[in-house]
């Protein structure tokens, strides 16, 4: 189901402006993506493939939910997320696909990034939801530093592949004590 609300819109902070994704962005998207070490830790370790990264873009466009992530100072594209995944019934959507440039890791580009999203969303569903491979302990260990709880493991089925998985759940309440508490006031 596609929500009632605009779910690419144009957010911008200091340091990041998400744009929504456009099919003349891959280039510039796949000169990110193409850094095997981004995908290190993904259960999809093979997607700095061009072929394989194409799929992903392909996916990206059509969910009509993807970010270009750009560096706010330079305008170069930095990386790309998502909101995809609603539930009405449930009053919940998914935030993931996320990537970054390795030399925007430990800048605060993603934890600006989140804060972008989560202020557009909060006022719009009740749980975010981020599925993230069980061994990424990167992005596990970014999601609980948010105040996401872990609800369950699983594994799910991705192009013939069976990996492990983890789905966290982030409230507004969880959010609001969780590392983008500030950013997160008078929502």
């Amino acid at each position: 189901m596609f929500p009632p609300f605009d779910i690419q819109p144009t957010l911008v902070g200091t340091k990041v402006c998400l744009r929504p994704l456009a099919e003349d962005d891959f280039d510039a998207l796949y000169t990110v993506a193409s850094d095997p070490d981004i995908w290190a830790m993904h259960p999809h370790r093979d997607r700095y493939k061009r072929e394989v990264f194409e799929g992903f873009f392909a996916e990206a466009i059509a969910s009509r939910g993807s970010f270009a992530i750009l560096d706010q100072s330079t305008g170069v594209m930095i990386g790309s997320s998502r909101f995809a995944n609603y539930d009405a019934e449930a009053s919940e959507i998914e935030i993931g696909w996320t990537f970054f440039a390795c030399s925007h890791w430990r800048g605060g580009f993603n934890r600006e990034a989140k804060a972008l999203m989560l202020r557009h969303i909060f006022p719009h569903v009740n749980i975010v939801v981020f599925q993230i491979g069980a061994h990424n302990l990167r992005s596990r260990k970014a999601v609980e530093r948010l105040g996401a709880r872990l609800v369950r493991n699983y594994v799910r089925e991705y192009r013939g592949q069976k990996q492990g998985y983890v789905m966290y759940h982030l409230t507004l309440e969880g959010a609001q004590t969780g590392a983008l508490a500030l950013a997160l006031e008078n929502i």
